[in-house]
């Protein structure tokens, strides 16, 4: 049996009232998370700047702007689970400040970059500590939280993430409006000090299981993730899946992956115990988590492009008009767990999840370049409802089937789920979209040069160097659109089968409603999952 070390004073409440400060410790834990979500889309709306020469920008060329967002997305990623493993041996709090010292100085040593290979780096630092922190800052929750406020806990950290990452775009561009790009990046640095005082002063420590230390599986899940995540990145960034260092890393993660997997399977101190997918709750949770982000981050993406260039609303704007996404999400998921022991998990996934496939189903059929903006802002409020109630339950069913002493290792499966699966939704529909957008483009102007025709930013980026006949603009801005919007479309309707196949699984393995006696409460039901496996 593995042993548990906690805070007494936290152990004495983790299943009655709960910790005595954990509502203003959640307080904490959620400003620190928005600063890590924001960093995930803030960087976009400077990267027009970055591009200028020194002293404006760092003089960054198209590649140097794609590492600056990758380096950050293929480190967190591939740290994410090895990092919750070592929070539950080492301690939750002292994971988490751990991560926020890396933070705040990869934070501070990107403001002052002076060259695009500094910033890609210190990009990466920031990636590492993220990764090392956002694991601790859910299972801390998981053991500050008695078993009855956990989901209403976890839909506001849930809305915490749909926030961060709406605000993102419109913190950076007003920050750009007033000062210099390291501002996007210095404004962490207050926030993350203020974290660390707050959480030494407030925050427990516990510790999960203290069993040997699984070095050979958190290596192997590293070596994997980053391989698969590389090639998933190469492939969306291409708009191919061809190539050796498509094929051939993402090939090295799933191998490396399945290696691990056989190797958990076979050793009694695994970091990740393989029976816990034999729960049909757990591992329709962890597949509603991923095809969600799949479908979500890859639609909301390619949006962008909708609303900055067809639109063509500047960064800000476009930063201000997918704030109803997240103001949806931070209303809506905490209210979640109320309707899910009203009507049943089942229930309440389903809804959710046609809110979210309406999303999809409108861009394929409705949307075109004339439709009003404000089509678009309800689109995004119906969304982020739909993802508001439809991954608390998701992420409750995956973290209460993991035991405590564990909640390290089921929030970085958690986490790691949603990076890999908005990833691989932004490779997988962008290769789509670019298919489609060049199959079109050059039936209707063919007098395009070929890396004019790789995607629509490119062909934008080829009327505004001047590199094309001028007297020819107007009908090649006419012929980008009109492909693009048929590509949105084409791109739309395979986001709806990834909906459907998420629906289906919602219907069959969710618990359904709670049955009078209590027996079958949904915040309990992934439970006795254990038990069966």
């Amino acid at each position: 049996m593995s042993e548990t070390r906690s805070d007494p004073v936290l152990e004495a409440g983790s299943d009655d009232q709960g910790h005595p400060r954990r509502w203003a410790i959640l307080g904490v834990l959620v400003i620190s998370l928005i600063v890590v979500v924001l960093d995930n889309t803030v960087l976009n709306v400077a990267m027009k700047t970055l591009a200028e020469p020194a002293p404006v920008g760092v003089g960054a060329t198209q590649s140097d702007l794609a590492w600056m967002i990758n380096s950050y997305t293929l480190v967190f990623a591939g740290l994410l689970f090895a990092a919750g493993v070592i929070g539950d041996r080492i301690g939750r709090k002292r994971m988490l400040l751990a991560g926020l010292v890396v933070f705040g100085v990869a934070s501070l040593l990107s403001a002052y970059s002076s060259t695009p290979d500094q910033l890609i780096w210190y990009r990466a630092l920031m990636g590492a500590g993220a990764a090392i922190m956002m694991p601790s800052t859910l299972s801390l929750l998981r053991n500050l939280f008695s078993a009855k406020e956990f989901p209403k806990a976890l839909g506001i950290w849930t809305g915490a993430v749909g926030i961060g990452g709406a605000i993102g775009p419109i913190v950076g561009g007003a920050l750009l409006e007033r000062f210099w790009w390291g501002s996007v990046f210095l404004i962490n640095v207050p926030i993350v000090v203020f974290g660390l005082v707050a959480l030494m002063i407030m925050a427990p420590e516990s510790k999960g299981s203290q069993a040997r230390a699984d070095f050979v599986g958190m290596a192997l899940s590293m070596i994997g993730l980053v391989s698969l995540t590389y090639g998933i990145i190469e492939a969306g960034d291409a708009g191919s899946w061809s190539g050796i260092e498509v094929w051939g890393t993402i090939a090295l993660g799933v191998l490396v992956l399945t290696a691990f997997v056989l190797w958990e399977k076979r050793i009694p101190h695994a970091s990740l115990d393989m029976k816990l997918f034999k729960s049909t709750r757990f591992s329709a949770s962890s597949a509603i988590i991923t095809l969600t982000f799949f479908g979500m981050m890859g639609l909301m993406f390619f949006m962008t492009f909708y609303l900055q260039l067809l639109k063509g609303y500047s960064p800000l704007e476009t930063g201000l008009l997918f704030l109803p996404f997240g103001a949806a999400m931070l209303v809506f998921a905490p209210l979640s767990n109320t309707l899910v022991n009203r009507f049943g998990a089942k229930a309440v996934g389903i809804v959710a999840m046609l809110l979210v496939i309406t999303n999809f189903t409108a861009t394929a059929f409705v949307l075109e370049a004339d439709t009003p903006v404000w089509v678009v802002i309800v689109l995004f409020l119906i969304t982020g409802a739909g993802m508001a109630n439809l991954m608390p339950p998701a992420m409750n069913t995956l973290m209460s089937s993991v035991p405590r002493e564990k909640a390290g290792v089921g929030s970085a499966l958690a986490n790691t789920l949603r990076q890999v699966g908005g990833a691989l939704g932004v490779a997988v529909l962008g290769t789509i979209m670019a298919q489609s957008y060049q199959s079109q483009i050059a039936d209707s102007a063919p007098q395009l040069p070929d890396e004019a025709r790789e995607s629509y930013a490119s062909t934008y980026g080829a009327l505004e160097t001047g590199a094309l006949p001028q007297d020819a603009t107007a009908r090649i801005v006419q012929a980008a659109n009109d492909s693009f919007i048929h590509s949105l479309h084409t791109t739309a309707l395979a986001a709806i089968v990834v909906g459907v196949v998420g629906l289906v699984i919602i219907a069959l393995f969710f618990p359904g409603r709670q049955r009078r006696d209590g027996t079958a409460a949904p915040t309990e039901a992934a439970e006795p999952a254990l038990a069966e496996v």
